[in-house]
């Protein structure tokens, strides 16, 4: 019989939300096993930086986002800066605190509502194709043609991202998901001591093993954009 055993990367990680240093070195030196572990630990369980002083509040939000959502509370949790106090998105300014500058991401683990947010995409894309819908402003056009390419490799990976389906009538899956957010801001903004934020997202997988696999090619990337620097002479 042989003892349990810790992915030597994490093992200095103690703290329920580890410092930004600590963090960067295990992803760094962590190999798949850690960056799992690092994903179900701390990116995706537990109270989340942004709710720490307020973690009932928090469970009044994924209470309140899973019946919208027609969802189980269980299937919402924070990600992102919101979720470990900084921000880990390669890309993006690597470290930076949480802040009422950041956003607060939400991931919601649904096939059913995957399935809904699949069906408008579809859609979406027929009609954009065949000239059914224009976008209204040069900008409107480059994002619809970026989603159109990357709506479908994040269904590849088991994830769709709502905001990325036009916010019009004729797609009311999308629309409704949109407005819920914009409430579920407004609640916050008149709750006590809750966290100020620009936005709220929610990125919608088909279970938690795609979220898992998600968040560990996430450090991967991170990883790999780390060791980079590090080598610049």
């Amino acid at each position: 019989m042989r003892a349990f055993e810790v992915p030597p990367a994490i093992e200095p990680l103690r703290a329920v939300y580890p410092p930004a240093e600590l963090i960067m070195t295990a992803i760094r030196e962590g190999n798949r096993d850690a960056r799992y572990a690092m994903a179900r630990l701390w990116l995706s369980e537990g109270i989340p930086y942004a709710f720490k002083d307020r973690p009932g509040l928090y469970e009044s939000l994924r209470r309140w986002l899973a019946y919208q959502l027609n969802v189980q509370a269980k299937e919402i949790t924070v990600v992102g800066s919101g979720r470990q106090g900084f921000c880990l998105s390669p890309g993006k300014i690597v470290g930076r605190p949480f802040g009422n500058h950041s956003d607060l991401d939400l991931t919601a683990i649904s096939p059913r509502l995957l399935g809904i947010l699949v069906t408008a995409f579809e859609r979406w894309y027929k009609e954009y194709m065949a000239g059914a819908v224009s976008p209204r402003t040069d900008w409107e056009r480059k994002r619809w043609d970026e989603n159109k390419e990357s709506v479908p490799l994040g269904l590849r990976r088991g994830f769709i991202d709502p905001h990325k389906i036009p916010n019009w009538n004729r797609y009311p899956e999308a629309q409704m998901i949109a407005q819920t957010m914009y409430l579920a801001h407004e609640k916050l903004k008149i709750t006590l001591n809750a966290p100020a934020v620009r936005h709220l997202r929610v990125r919608v997988y088909r279970d938690w093993d795609s979220f898992m696999r998600q968040m560990a090619i996430n450090l991967e990337n991170l990883a790999i954009i780390a060791n980079r620097r590090t080598q610049v002479p």
